[in-house]
């Protein structure tokens, strides 16, 4: 279900007015969807093929600033154009909005036509691709957990986010009563994103005041991460149009807990096959599946960045909010940075780590660079650890803050081998700049603090 629109039948529908606009979309470094709408019939008779955009898109922050600093684009190099090519398979209905449909974009270099390094989507693409070299498919999950607020973005921005009050006003984790008032929302979500090809498994209420989680059905890896990006920007569309606020910021308040991105993984032959699966194994672990997960325990502090990107995104990972903050494994333990579950051909391994900010493609494609360099390796697994891993003081413990993290993947051969180097210096770039730009704020607590006292 990667899409659900073919050419002709957009043009079909282009013809007797049911589409008139299409959203021609790139994933930027931080996950979202930027790009135009076109009149759908210049799409289908021109830009079906591509579009431009100023390079300057896959290297801003997150507010959209131009820092300096990078080596792919610059004020110097006078800021030119990349290609957006449109990936006609990922052509869909945007039901949500009216008479729209939309496709996603790779992004190429305007003269010579060729992936850009950095983009999202072509760092998963290639690790995607050398995945195939061993004749494997990666199989993945991620979970969306976020909450709703009461009040558009504009009226909670004017308030400078000082009144934020969630949809409901107590723990909600399971719970049918609480997310039946808030099915205003969670129902055209789960419904729209259907109609739209993204294959939605569940809502249900996570365990905080006004937390969602949604759940899409395991895929190939490149769907995966298509369809976590579709159903976010979804999730803020039509939490928007029914008057709320839909965030994913990881921590946003110091009392409550944070909001996560699970990744569930495991690896599948081309015929089908479970790769992770060995019924006399360990826990029913192949001998491939604990290279894997070596890989991931290993070098885990090398891509925390990627799942983990702003400086608010350390501040989930707190003791018994069911955010991790050791790097261990065990089976089915909340408590660990990763869970083996599932059995038989359903078993996997859930990273825990990451954050709902985080960019799925980017998280995806290191943690496959991660597995894959435990397989060539053969690293050994370490043993499982049981029980409160919170409290085991002989685990490593997550990368606690950004400066931290940001130096492991500077300082990475593993991801500067599968990336390239070019690519590991962008984004070093990129978690630099919101060290800088954190570092120069004088904060709402700084001034409470010390406005008197000091």
């Amino acid at each position: 279900m990667t899409a659900n629109l073919t050419f002709d039948a957009l043009k079909q529908a282009v013809g007797d007015g049911s589409i008139d606009t299409v959203l021609v979309c790139l994933v930027d470094m931080q996950g979202r969807l930027l790009g135009k709408r076109f009149h759908a019939q210049n799409f289908i008779e021109h830009s079906w093929q591509e579009t431009h955009c100023c390079n300057y898109l896959l290297a801003t922050d997150i507010e959209m600033a131009t820092p300096d600093g990078y080596a792919s684009t610059s004020w110097e190099s006078g800021y030119g154009d990349y290609v957006m090519k449109p990936d006609m398979d990922t052509l869909r209905y945007m039901p949500w909005l009216e008479g729209t449909a939309m496709v996603l974009c790779d992004v190429l270099d305007h003269h010579h036509h060729q992936d850009v390094p950095h983009s999202p989507r072509a760092i998963l693409k290639k690790q995607i691709a050398k995945l195939a070299e061993h004749g494997w498919v990666a199989n993945m999950a991620t979970e969306l957990e976020f909450f709703l607020f009461e009040g558009r973005y504009n009226k909670n921005a004017k308030s400078h986010y000082k009144k934020l009050r969630p949809i409901s006003d107590y723990n909600e984790d399971y719970h049918i009563l609480q997310t039946s008032k808030e099915e205003g929302v969670m129902r055209p979500l789960r419904n729209h994103l259907v109609a739209a090809g993204v294959p939605i498994e569940n809502s249900k209420g996570e365990a905080e005041t006004g937390q969602e989680e949604l759940n899409i059905r395991y895929g190939d890896a490149l769907a995966c991460a298509d369809n976590h990006t579709i159903a976010k920007h979804a999730a803020k569309e039509i939490a928007w149009q029914q008057g709320y606020s839909a965030s994913f910021i990881a921590k946003w308040h110091k009392d409550k807990v944070g909001s996560a991105s699970h990744v569930h993984q495991s690896l599948w032959t081309t015929q089908g096959a479970s790769v992770f699966h060995d019924k006399n194994g360990e826990h029913g672990m192949s001998d491939t599946m604990k290279y894997y997960v070596a890989g991931l325990i290993k070098y885990a502090p090398d891509y925390t960045y990627f799942l983990a990107p702003y400086i608010n995104s350390y501040k989930r990972f707190a003791k018994g909010t069911f955010a991790p903050t050791k790097i261990a494994w065990s089976v089915d333990n909340r408590t660990a940075g990763f869970r083996l579950c599932g059995d038989g051909a359903a078993l996997r391994v859930e990273c825990r780590i990451g954050g709902s900010d985080l960019n799925p493609y980017l998280a995806q494609a290191a943690q496959i660079a991660a597995g894959l360099a435990g397989i060539e390796q053969k690293l050994e697994l370490p043993d499982e650890t049981p029980g409160n891993i919170y409290a085991n003081e002989d685990c490593p413990d997550i990368p606690t803050n950004l400066r931290d993290a940001t130096s492991s993947l500077q300082d990475s051969s593993m991801l500067r081998a599968a990336f390239g180097d070019d690519v590991i210096d962008h984004y070093t770039r990129a978690a630099q700049v919101e060290q800088e730009e954190y570092d120069v704020v004088v904060t709402d607590y700084e001034i409470a603090r010390g406005f008197e006292r000091a």
